[in-house]
């Protein structure tokens, strides 16, 4: 019997790949015969992984990017075709946050700073729009396609602080709400639309904020791990099977989804 989970030669695009979920992501990918491409801004750090997962037989390469550029998306999209003849996943895990686009303890809405939060929008919100549409050219051209969003428990739940990241996480589950239907009624069911919304994962962007030098919990690390019934932020790795299945023809009849990852932080109640 056929083996659903199958990803062996699997052409694997993953933008935001040089941040701590992304390599995680790319490593287990790639380990499972994923071909994967990375495309990101820092181009020390995609090499630096890119060895360590080619080191382990993995393959795997790495391409500059902007994702708010697409010309530059394109031409990496052409050099991608170029090579492997296909692109069979994308996942959309580029963004981030500013200062200007949270609003801390001490301050009120009134110190929101209108433009940075405009640039959070972009970057989290265009920044997944403008890939997901040149990238949707080859699988519509070759009949099948899985594109994956990142969205986040903050689409969910009304956070303090991060005002402009939860505005654009939650329009990531709307796009991803609506690009499921667009492609499937107008380029048909082979492709598919989905997001996975990670709960609280250490990153270099959340590290400050959640933990002190010294490793021990924030007080607001320490709200979420109150607030996450497994008791614990979760490992970068426990994001890849869903992903896995996601990519898979496991889901096969599965699109529009937004796949929480969180350890029962959104439904945790008291």
């Amino acid at each position: 019997m056929k083996n659903l989970f199958d990803i062996n030669g699997n052409v694997t695009v993953i933008t935001g790949g040089t941040g701590v979920l992304g390599r995680a992501i790319a490593k287990y990918l790639a380990l499972n015969g994923a071909k994967v491409i990375i495309l990101g801004r820092k181009e020390e750090t995609g090499k630096e992984i890119v060895d360590e997962i080619t080191a382990e037989g993995g393959s795997c390469e790495f391409m500059k990017t902007d994702v708010m550029n697409a010309e530059i998306v394109q031409k990496n999209c052409d050099d991608i075709v170029a090579k492997y003849g296909r692109v069979d996943t994308l996942l959309n895990a580029a963004g981030g946050n500013m200062p200007g686009a949270t609003i801390a303890p001490d301050k009120t809405f009134f110190d929101l700073d209108a433009a940075q939060f405009s640039r959070v929008l972009e970057l989290n919100l265009t920044g997944t729009v403008i890939p997901t549409q040149i990238f949707l050219k080859p699988m519509v051209k070759q009949g099948k396609g899985s594109i994956i969003n990142f969205s986040s428990m903050a689409a969910f739940r009304p956070m303090t602080r991060v005002c402009g990241y939860a505005a654009a996480k939650a329009g990531i589950s709307n796009f991803t709400a609506y690009m499921a239907t667009e492609c499937a009624k107008k380029f048909g069911e082979g492709i598919r639309v989905n997001a996975i919304a990670p709960g609280f994962f250490i990153t270099e962007q959340n590290r400050a904020l959640l933990t002190n030098p010294d490793g021990s919990y924030t007080q607001r690390g320490q709200d979420v791990v109150r607030q996450t019934p497994f008791g614990r932020m979760g490992d970068p790795e426990e994001l890849c099977g869903t992903i896995h299945y996601l990519m898979s023809e496991a889901s096969k009849f599965v699109t529009g989804t937004v796949a929480k990852v969180d350890g029962g932080f959104d439904v945790f109640a008291m």
